[in-house]
């Protein structure tokens, strides 16, 4: 489980800053994951990326969880990354925590 959710919540981490820059946009922008890499967010603070390979594979999978649908990443004022299950959505597809 650690190593999966640190994956996603490094690329989260990474792609942050970018997100809060294009929060104003009317769209949404996809990240791009690649299935060959690791993303980690260690204990202090810190992201990093590592190439993967498949000789431990079965290892890394042991304990690791699927991160479920309907997941929202932030970084709080504080500088903590969260994640929180839950809409944030509205009706209209609109960002629920969105400016105005």
């Amino acid at each position: 489980m650690k190593f999966s959710v640190k994956t996603v919540v490094t690329a989260v981490a990474l792609i942050a800053p970018a997100a809060s820059a294009s929060a104003q946009s009317a769209a949404p922008m996809p990240w791009v994951l690649a299935p060959d890499m690791g993303y980690a967010y260690d204990k202090d603070g810190k992201t990093f990326s590592y190439k993967m390979g498949t000789n431990n594979a079965k290892e890394l999978l042991k304990g690791a969880k699927k991160i479920p649908r309907g997941t929202l990443f932030f970084i709080g004022e504080n500088g903590q990354l969260y994640l929180r299950s839950g809409p944030y959505l509205e009706g209209d597809g609109k960002f629920k925590f969105g400016p105005g």
